[in-house]
């Protein structure tokens, strides 16, 4: 069973400094047909207007990617952490039992354009932790690049959820067919240009939720950059 989520029916919210897309409801957007899926549970397309961001505040028991599109996104954590993150590195931050952080976009002149991911956890009240990777575009041009994992493969981030997210970039003639276990879901997030999914077309912000399938066919690109979810069901 293929269902597609389309960018236009997502949630949305204006805050002059931030605007943000809401795959799944999350703050004041509420649909109960949009709660999550399987252990995905928030996809937000965030930017982040020069000189703001978002102060400091907590998570617990939830694994926290980010996966920045444009810009720079600095990072402050009650860890000891202060990074940048830049376009091409995953971050995670396995929020565990308490973590304070905070997010903003330093760069004059120039948003930031990223997407928080929220993933439950399979474990909980674990100490809490921070990991970042680089994965230069030729690992994820025409193919699909194990970014996170439970186990850390193929030095993937490490997330402490029975899920794998995989990144690709997508052009032309370049395709991807992997193989998908009936028995779970797949998330197909479209993050920018135009791709066909399973035959579906879709454009920047469109998702495809797939169930009970055993194939992913990625083809037809447009300048496409897509990130796909194996989840628990």
């Amino acid at each position: 069973m293929m269902t597609p989520r389309l960018s236009s029916e997502r949630g949305y919210a204006d805050h002059g400094w931030l605007k943000s897309f809401h795959s799944f409801s999350f703050a004041g957007y509420y649909d109960p047909a949009h709660m999550g899926f399987g252990n995905l549970r928030v996809i937000n397309e965030d930017r982040i207007a020069a000189g703001k961001g978002f102060g400091t505040h907590g998570h617990r028991d939830m694994e926290i990617i980010s996966y920045v599109l444009s810009g720079e996104l600095a990072h402050k954590d009650s860890m000891g952490n202060v990074k940048g993150i830049p376009p091409g590195d995953v971050q995670r931050m396995s929020a565990g039992t308490g973590v304070q952080h905070s997010e903003f976009n330093h760069a004059e002149g120039q948003t930031t354009h990223f997407l928080q991911i929220w993933i439950e956890p399979n474990v909980t009240g674990i100490p809490p932790s921070y990991e970042q990777k680089s994965f230069p575009d030729s690992d994820k041009r025409g193919a699909l690049r194990l970014v996170a994992s439970p186990d850390g493969a193929q030095g993937s981030v490490t997330i402490h959820a029975d899920a794998r997210v995989y990144a690709g970039l997508f052009d032309g003639n370049e395709t991807a067919d992997m193989a998908l276990n009936p028995q779970r879901r797949t998330y197909v997030h479209l993050v920018r240009g135009e791709l066909r999914a399973n035959g579906q077309p879709l454009k920047a912000g469109d998702a495809l939720m797939l169930e009970a399938e055993s194939r992913l066919l990625l083809a037809d690109g447009k300048e496409a950059e897509v990130l796909v979810f194996d989840l628990a069901a």
